[in-house]
């Protein structure tokens, strides 16, 4: 690994603090080091406090921060006699730990700190570096790990059997740790939790740690098979991933992303003829099951993973003294063949977080099966941290998920107007989003619950790879949003533009007649019922002269999905119209044609926009609450409903 420690810009050793973030930051840019707020660092330095005395402070990581963008206010300074005090102990629980951490800060307003601050704590040295290194796990995940350890780095480590995380972890290190210490010694392996190295400074730390890695790194090389062949990709039904989605939220009891990855180190990986044994040993670490769960599914049977989960959590409830509640027993990780890697979660940031996690997961148990047998903490281990009082607290913290979490809408029209209003509208809702559109806009947004989608809506093909892609992205869809449509120039029917009426025709009907057809197997399985929001016109009930492709073409299309109402209901779907009126925070309107309408009319641009009984200016975002509340359930029992939204209009009344 790459000693990226640089001498000419790191913070001398007299600023410990800030040498602390540059190194946390350095160990954090590494994937194979660090995931998504792992590993933990902390400096020791004394300060002076109000009263003029000096106190011992440990600079110790906090909860919620990524090392890898971590600032000075990322660490908790905690009073280092008190918890050295609290190592004496011979009990405390875990919560009781965290309160003491807490109040042990000298900064009311400090995150959390690290439930691994007391091991800190225990270690003399000034600076202490802790990661999940995936090489050193690959030697430790062994029937004779210690061994192996030893093999590799002699006495300059110490090995410490696995133990539970937090006060017991320190407890066990107390007693195992000083006797053990020599001169020569510049880190401790801790089977099942990862690396931790000291110095005197964190750039010692920081080497010291670089050196340990880069050596098992030598060593797993020396070993390493040939490389094995993997499949091509495989192309997947998206009704495939929609079942499987829908086999998925229904065990977790809630609406579920599921994601599909199929890179060459995946599919070589699902293609070992060993997979349902290697796969289902367990996590490289126990925490990696608060993501992963402790082992993935291997196929695709959705109950029985259930019912083997459902068995664990009985097996080894007794564990703990209090009662438990028991997370759903879906699987967040799936290992089938024919679709590559499946990762599953109630948002896309956790389904991406399985993804990473496991990803290295299988760089692990490739590398430990390269120099032995993989092994992972045992069963009984991995429960312990799972269903971990500090984690049971936190599902009895937790707050209600916005309405539409784990749902995926389709809009079309999401770069402008009045379709990116929607999206917006559904996406601050909770659902993801995967918007359409023909302007390259659309695709230049991506992020972990928000697919851009650049796509011509008349373009048969370009609709089946945006579905495609949609069910690969998030399983399925569960709303539609049609907002794409266009607005000819103004005509007069004795001028009329034949090419201007295929147009409109083609994007404001035929499109539609086209989504509908291709989605409507998605939404049917969608886990709370499909549902549909057409955004239509105020000219579909009440035309305008000079508007007849327009006009007759949004006609069409309300004609098309009061048809899918019927048709659809017997499915769950829910089919509704929204007839927006006068929206002028549009492209189709300039502040030089509003101010020409509004001189037309002998207003202000202020009164024109507000042209209506109410008297209140008709936006985008109102149409997209609009269109979002249509999908929620409150309109449970309302299907093919024709909404206005237009300030009200005497000829739509």
């Amino acid at each position: 690994m790459l000693d990226a420690w640089n001498t000419a810009t790191a913070p001398p050793s007299g600023e410990p603090l800030a040498q602390l973030v540059y190194g946390s930051r350095l160990l954090g840019r590494e994937p194979g080091l660090v995931l998504h707020g792992g590993g933990n660092t902390s400096v020791k330095t004394t300060v002076t406090d109000l009263t003029g005395d000096p106190v011992e402070i440990l600079h110790v990581k906090g909860s919620g921060w990524d090392l890898a963008t971590i600032e000075p206010d990322g660490f908790a300074p905690l009073r280092l006699d008190r918890l050295r005090a609290l190592l004496t102990l011979d009990r405390l629980s875990d919560t009781d730990m965290m309160n003491e951490l807490r109040c042990a800060s000298i900064k009311a307003g400090a995150p959390d700190p690290s439930v691994e601050s007391l091991l800190h704590a225990l270690l003399p040295q000034d600076a202490v570096l802790h990661t999940h290194a995936d090489a050193l796990l690959a030697l430790t995940n062994q029937p004779d790990g210690a061994d192996v350890v030893g093999k590799v780095f002699g006495d300059s480590v110490i090995v410490v059997p696995y133990t539970m995380p937090g006060f017991d972890l320190a407890r066990r290190c107390a007693r195992v740790v000083p006797e053990a210490m020599h001169g020569g010694t510049v880190g401790l392996v801790l089977r099942g939790h990862g690396l931790f190295t000291f110095g005197a400074d964190v750039e010692e730390a920081y080497r010291r740690h670089i050196d340990l890695i880069t050596r098992a790194e030598r060593y797993l090389a020396e070993h390493a098979p040939p490389s094995r062949p993997h499949p091509a990709p495989p192309r997947v039904d998206p009704l495939w991933m929609a079942r499987l989605r829908r086999e998925v939220s229904d065990v977790a009891g809630a609406p579920m992303l599921l994601t599909r990855h199929d890179d060459p180190a995946i599919l070589a990986f699902v293609a070992r003829p060993d997979l349902a044994s290697v796969a289902t040993r367990g996590p490289a670490t126990p925490d990696h099951a608060l993501r992963t769960k402790r082992i993935p599914l291997v196929g695709s049977d959705v109950t029985a993973y259930a019912r083997d989960y459902r068995r664990y959590f009985a097996e080894h409830r007794a564990r703990r003294e209090t009662p438990l509640t028991m997370v759903d027993p879906a699987p967040r990780v799936i290992l089938e063949p024919s679709l590559g890697m499946v990762t599953a979660g109630r948002s896309g940031k956790e389904a991406r977080i399985a993804r990473d996690i496991y990803r290295h997961t299988i760089g692990i148990i490739e590398m430990a099966e390269s120099i032995g047998t993989y092994r992972a903490p045992s069963a009984a281990d991995i429960f312990d941290v799972e269903y971990w009082e500090l984690e049971q607290a936190k599902l009895r913290r937790g707050r209600p998920a916005p309405e539409y979490t784990g749902e995926v809408a389709l809009v079309t029209g999401a770069a402008s107007g009045i379709g990116r209003a929607c999206a917006e509208a559904l996406r601050a809702r909770g659902a993801a989003v995967v918007g359409v559109d023909i302007d390259p806009r659309a695709a230049a947004v991506h992020d972990d619950d928000y697919l851009g989608i650049q796509a011509d809506v008349t373009d048969p093909a370009a609709i089946d790879r945006a579905i495609d892609r949609a069910a690969d992205r998030f399983g399925g869809v569960d709303i539609v949003v049609a907002a794409a449509g266009v607005f000819p120039d103004s005509r007069t029917l004795d001028r009329l533009d034949m090419d201007a009426w295929r147009r409109t025709m083609a994007v404001n009907v035929d499109s539609i007649a086209y989504l509908f057809s291709r989605v409507h197997p998605l939404l049917a399985l969608a886990p709370r019922g499909g549902r549909v929001v057409l955004i239509a016109s105020k000219n579909a009930p009440a035309p305008g002269p000079g508007a007849a492709p327009y006009s007759a073409s949004k006609a069409a299309a309300v004609q098309l999905a009061r048809v899918a109402a019927l048709e659809w209901a017997a499915d769950g779907i829910r089919v509704n119209i929204v007839h927006p009126d006068a929206v002028f925070d549009t492209g189709l309107w300039t502040a030089e044609l509003l101010q020409e309408r509004a001189d037309h009319y002998g207003m202000t641009v202020e009164e024109y926009k507000r042209r209506n009984l109410l008297g209140v200016e008709i936006t985008s975002a109102r149409v997209g609450e609009l269109a979002a509340t249509l999908c929620s359930d409150a309109f449970a029992a309302t299907t093919g409903a024709q909404v206005p939204i237009d300030g009200g209009n005497e000829r739509v009344i």
